[in-house]
């Protein structure tokens, strides 16, 4: 079968086109024909470098893969040929509390992952994709979907209550339109006028440029009456977590998830402590919410947004482009 391998550490010049033998499923497995992968900015990490849990290279790349089961284990239930489905993200969190096994089985990081024509995966760790979504649209959903969605249902959001979300790339996309399946009241930080204005047409209540306000956390607070925010969805870590601090309401709950903002600062936390504000940290999520947030997606008729789909043979091409971070949801790479 046709697929990549990268070096991890060893940049982009590292990733190349193999040719390796065809995988077949193992008892408890299923194997996946597919069509579509996503990438996440863990993947550039990777690339260059830059991530704590990575196997050693040469390295099947991305977590993020959707396609048909066409063969199955001999112990498998539930599966059968032509079931349209996606790989979660941990290979072995199936649901629960996860443990050291589960995050050592993150897919392209710390065991091969799903660029290439045929992956196996067990079926503990596999889910059906919504009915009205493409290939290219479900592959969006592994990583930053299951990240965004376990950061916010852990949070136990009510109607009503207020969501912050930094920037617009495919976590706070997601976040963006599951927090309005939650009936919540959106705001969202971009330094680009023109994403702002996607975000409010995908619904979001208000927006801010933090170029122009690089306080941003004032005009969140003026936008809530002084109060702050019930819910931060904080991709960008020791840069920014304490704005996000100060632009939460007491007893808020920030879900920090990413490294994206200069992550050698040491913020401090004290306004965690007089605002009784919860930080918790968020590393995807497991089989189990992957499935439950399916249901939610199906049910309210969520479709991912798409930046741009480049085709299996220009890989290459997609990562420079994921990489100057110019995109507005997701970019993909679609199989023949």
């Amino acid at each position: 079968m046709n697929a990549y391998h990268i070096q991890p550490g060893g940049g982009l010049d590292t990733l190349r086109p193999v040719t390796l033998p065809d995988p077949e499923p193992g008892p408890d497995e299923v194997l996946i024909r597919v069509r579509a992968n996503s990438l996440n900015y863990r993947d550039t990490l990777i690339l260059h470098g830059r991530y704590g849990r990575t196997a050693p290279g040469p390295l099947i790349p991305l977590s993020d893969g959707a396609g048909e089961i066409i063969a199955v284990g001999a112990n498998v239930e539930g599966f059968r040929h032509g079931d349209r489905v996606a790989g979660n993200f941990m290979r072995r969190w199936a649901g629960g509390r996860p443990d050291e096994r589960a995050f050592r089985s993150a897919l392209g990081g710390d065991t091969p992952g799903a660029l290439a024509e045929c992956i196996t995966l067990p079926a503990s760790g596999v889910v059906r994709i919504p009915d009205h979504l493409s290939f290219e649209e479900a592959a969006t959903l592994p990583c930053a979907a299951v990240t965004a969605w376990n950061a916010l249902t852990a949070a136990a959001p009510e109607p009503g209550q207020t969501l912050l979300l930094l920037g617009t790339g495919g976590v706070s996309v997601f976040g963006l339109q599951l927090g309005r399946a939650f009936g919540l009241e959106t705001i969202v930080t971009s330094s680009s006028d023109e994403k702002l204005a996607r975000a409010r047409e995908l619904g979001a209540r208000h927006t801010i440029n933090y170029r122009q306000h690089p306080d941003w956390d004032r005009p969140v607070r003026d936008l809530t009456g002084g109060r702050g925010v019930d819910h931060v969805v904080e991709v960008g870590g020791p840069g920014t977590l304490e704005r996000s601090l100060r632009a939460a309401a007491v007893g808020g709950v920030i879900s920090l998830i990413g490294l994206l903002d200069t992550p050698d600062r040491q913020p401090s936390i004290l306004p965690a402590i007089g605002g009784g504000i919860t930080i918790r940290g968020v590393y995807v999520g497991s089989t189990e919410m992957f499935a439950a947030m399916n249901r939610a997606i199906a049910a309210h008729r969520i479709r991912p947004v798409i930046d741009r789909a480049f085709p299996f043979d220009a890989a290459r091409e997609a990562y420079a482009y994921f990489e100057q971070q110019k995109h507005f949801g997701k970019v993909v790479i679609t199989h023949a």
